[in-house]
């Protein structure tokens, strides 16, 4: 596979079924911001954490690729006239949400209540996991306004707003793990 194809040089790039778009179109954007959060839960996944949730992250990653395709195609062309689909690209399933839920509710059964916001910080792998989840919010609203323009499928919106969820939790997890400190946010209420 040749890596450099220069059919990019002009700024336009292809989707899934051969649909040539702007580099800077809300697709383009929504599947970037995709690939961007899977950089960051990769340099998670590589921290000193514990294997259940490397694990997790690993297959979380491997769901994002296939959101990734999912916002990469053209809906135009992924189903045939006669209704079938002419692209072979996986879908988000309700088990795949089911089990970022049944996570955070098992991590969440170990946490104190929250009471406050929590500054992000503390330790390095939890900041990493909370960069994770801001990007994770971004790339959630760059399909919201993909979803106002061109309908996609509502398990990847679940999906993704499910998985900033997780990650928050995740994050609070391995402040509890890592005996980092969680700062509260406590509004300065002299101003």
């Amino acid at each position: 596979m040749k890596i450099y194809t220069k059919t990019g040089d002009k700024g336009m790039t292809a989707l899934f079924g051969g649909t040539r778009v702007p580099k800077h179109h809300i697709r383009i954007h929504s599947y970037g911001t995709i690939d961007e959060l899977n950089s960051w839960l990769g340099l998670l996944r590589d921290q000193n954490i514990d294997q259940h949730y490397k694990a997790m992250l690993t297959q979380i990653q491997e769901k994002l690729f296939t959101v990734g395709a999912i916002l990469a195609t053209d809906p135009d062309k992924a189903i045939l006239k006669s209704g079938k689909e002419r692209l072979n690209i996986p879908k988000i399933s309700d088990a795949d949400i089911v089990l970022l839920e049944k996570e955070i509710d098992h991590m969440n059964e170990a946490l104190p209540p929250m009471t406050n916001f929590i500054l992000p910080g503390g330790h390095t792998s939890v900041s990493y996991c909370h960069i994770a989840r801001t990007v994770c919010r971004r790339a959630e609203r760059m399909a919201c306004l993909l979803n106002e323009n061109e309908p996609i499928d509502e398990n990847v919106l679940s999906y993704l707003n499910r998985l900033s969820d997780y990650l928050f939790v995740l994050a609070r997890k391995l402040s509890m793990d890592l005996k980092a400190s969680e700062i509260k946010w406590i509004p300065d209420k002299k101003s």
